[in-house]
């Protein structure tokens, strides 16, 4: 059965460790994300953003994520990522989403907090848990935000937030971006940031934007046509002083997406006559699948199921 990521956070912030958020968008990604989890033994966040609910389509995502948990025999929450609004987490609250995030780090503090109450008293009675962001990224996500528009989470109001709005976790804001193209020069996250917050919040903490681009997908896409010069993620040493400092679940998209892409495009020119997209799209599965086991070992939470 699924759990909640209330349940699954918890003994992750007592015991020092993070559990990865897996975007999904069809069948193969989702494979890659459940195949993983039950090899590294390790608890997993499935994750769906309102684009990917969009193109996969509501019901199917939520049915397809409980069936891969009834046969996995993992700890397994499905989570809404970045939900927008309150009609989009009602609508997956009532698909069987055990988890929700409402972004409302667009609204004024208190528009925030509001909406979120909001939110917590939906889906607390459901037994479902619920993530809020405080702060914004830079980067692409399901709204744009200029590096120069971005803001970093203030600890004091941090804990004003989580007391107000009864959160279960909190997204924070240090200096990480979504996409591929995160820094124009070296990474510089604010860690005495993240260490002040971790001291004031009482909840599990997030980390957004966390992939590390690593180069040899880079350099395999690269090599089979892709452009994607100048890309640059989280370094993995970041990733874990981070995990030391208090975060407990960490976001994973944009390397499924460049492992997917890089994968996809080494098939198609080494094999140009071939048109079975089961030949295609299972070795781009494949090459998911050890990204993230490569991260449920990096963030300490293989063997933890």
């Amino acid at each position: 059965m699924l759990v909640s990521n209330r349940d699954l956070l918890a003994p992750a912030r007592t015991r020092a460790y993070a559990v990865g958020a897996f975007n999904i968008s069809n069948l193969e990604s989702l494979l890659a994300v459940t195949e993983a989890a039950v090899e590294e033994k390790s608890p997993v966040i499935v994750a769906a953003t309102p684009s990917a609910i969009k193109y996969g389509g509501l019901s199917y995502l939520a049915k397809m994520v409980r069936t891969a948990a009834e046969s996995s025999l993992v700890p397994m929450s499905l989570h809404l990522d970045h939900g927008s609004d309150f009609e989009m987490v009602s609508k997956c609250v009532a698909a069987g989403f055990t988890s929700v995030m409402i972004d409302g780090s667009f609204l004024t503090f208190e528009q925030n907090v509001a909406l979120t109450k909001r939110v917590v008293d939906l889906a607390h009675p459901k037994g479902v848990s619920v993530e809020a962001e405080l702060g914004r990224l830079a980067g692409v996500e399901e709204k744009t935000v200029e590096e120069k528009e971005a803001v970093l989470t203030d600890p004091e109001t941090a804990r004003e937030f989580v007391e107000n709005s009864c959160v279960d976790a909190l997204a924070v804001a240090i200096g990480t971006s979504h996409g591929a193209y995160k820094f124009k020069t070296e990474p510089k996250l604010d860690f005495e940031r993240l260490r002040s917050i971790s001291e004031k919040v009482d909840v599990p903490l997030v980390l957004h934007g966390a992939s590390s681009v690593p180069a040899w997908i880079i350099e395999k896409a690269s090599r089979y046509g892709a452009e994607l010069k100048g890309a640059k993620g989280i370094p993995e040493e970041h990733i874990q002083k981070a995990i030391s400092l208090g975060i407990a679940k960490i976001n994973i998209d944009t390397d499924l997406r460049l492992a997917f892409t890089a994968t996809v495009r080494e098939v198609l020119t080494n094999s140009p006559k071939e048109f079975d997209p089961r030949k295609i799209l299972g070795p781009a599965k494949e090459a998911m699948k050890e990204v993230v086991k490569s991260k449920m070992r990096l963030f300490g939470s293989s063997g933890k199921a």
